[in-house]
């Protein structure tokens, strides 16, 4: 019997299972439900060319469908592809569901809106070659990623990589982001780097940073080192051609509840001790999959629900319908009272079929995100050439 084929078809097949219809509990079966469901959810196409399809190929190739075992494994291959072609239907179609919570946030017409430099700019066409044959490789060969610098004095948790266009230029736009990890993992370089290297690939200087982990840090320690970053930022990206003076804060999960929380407390002296005088404001928020509660044993003060207010900045949202570790539920209720304070845009994008961590690979969903993001940036940037009234 082909165990090579046989193991390859069967992780595809519990990962299309997973994909389709997440497990929430009990927490082990949950655990493997998230980790098989996630890589397929985000690449069906590479999954059936690649892990069914050469796969299958390969095995005829060598002979080795010569048993009931093998047959098997084909039928259950063929069996899949349908459950495949449902996770894709549901990803490209967040496209147009994103282009709809655009219009739904910014009103009708934002596109006319944007300045037409920064308009000629956005990406009109996805990278379907990268989606379909190199999803999971993230560098570029025209952006420098510059790692490790300090920006406190926590050692390697409070270092950041740097990302910029090796021509350097001038007046570049900054983001900064944030990885998830529920506050007691993760690591920069690891989360949203396709966002992050297609920015700075387009001339923006992008930021991810560690910062200190629980449970020897709690709230509002993660919260003051990204506060930290920010004001490394406006004192050194202009040495890699950033204008400090436009500056997004970004998250995936705890990173997005530090993102939130960030934009919404911005140049409070309480959240930045020792820098008091340091400017961390932001021009807009953007939140991925996010945690919007109240932290680990706290009180509603640590949630960013507590913070909102009229003068709170643009934010964009994101997060999948089918995300089995921060329900959606609490996304809805965090923009609708967004909605209901600020004064500023906010954008909802519910994604259908999106999973937790949906930022980790060059995917139909992600690129359709990233692509919104960009032109949220750039309308949330024309705003700011043009005060409004």
């Amino acid at each position: 019997m082909p165990v090579g084929y046989v193991f390859t078809v069967a992780c595809v097949a519990v990962g299309t299972l997973f994909a389709l219809a997440p497990v929430r509990r009990p927490q082990p079966l949950a655990t493997v439900s998230y980790y098989f469901g996630l890589a397929v959810n985000e690449l069906p196409f590479f999954a059936a060319i690649w892990w069914l399809g050469a796969s299958t190929l390969l095995a005829f190739a060598q002979g080795d469908i010569d048993s009931a075992g093998g047959w098997a494994a084909v039928t259950l291959a063929a069996a899949t592809i349908p459950g495949l072609a449902v996770v894709a239907h549901r990803a490209l179609g967040d496209r147009d569901r994103i282009e709809l919570a655009m219009t739904e946030g910014l009103g009708e017409g934002w596109r006319a809106a944007i300045d037409a430099d920064l308009a000629a700019r956005l990406r009109r066409r996805l990278p379907l070659a990268r989606i379909l044959f190199l999803p999971i490789l993230k560098r570029r060969p025209d952006v420098r990623r510059v790692a490790n610098l300090t920006y406190g004095d926590a050692g390697r948790r409070n270092q950041l990589d740097l990302y910029h266009h090796r021509t350097r230029p001038a007046g570049a736009p900054i983001m900064i982001h944030m990885h998830g990890g529920h506050y007691s993992g993760g690591h920069k370089n690891s989360q949203s780097l396709p966002m992050l290297y297609r920015l700075a690939g387009h001339g923006w200087v992008c930021i991810s940073a560690n910062y200190r982990l629980r449970p020897k840090a709690q709230h509002p320690d993660h919260l003051i080192d990204l506060k930290k970053v920010i004001a490394w930022a406006r004192e050194h990206a202009h040495e890699y051609g950033a204008d400090p003076t436009t500056l997004f804060v970004a998250g995936s999960s705890a990173g997005g509840h530090m993102a939130a929380l960030a934009a919404l407390t911005q140049n409070d002296p309480a959240f930045q001790p020792g820098f008091e005088h340091a400017d961390t404001s932001v021009s807009a928020a953007i939140c991925l999959n996010a945690w919007y509660r109240a932290y680990f044993g706290q009180g509603p003060e640590s949630s960013p629900e507590s913070h909102i207010a009229p003068d709170a900045p643009p934010f964009f949202l994101a997060h999948g319908d089918k995300d089995t570790l921060v329900p959606v539920a609490h996304a809805r209720h965090f923009a609708d009272q967004l909605r209901q304070t600020s004064a500023a845009p906010v954008v909802y994008a519910e994604l259908k079929g999106g999973h937790h961590a949906f930022d980790l690979y060059h995917s139909i969903r992600f690129e359709a995100v990233i692509d919104a993001i960009e032109a949220f940036a750039a309308r949330v940037r024309s705003r700011e050439r043009t005060p409004q009234p």
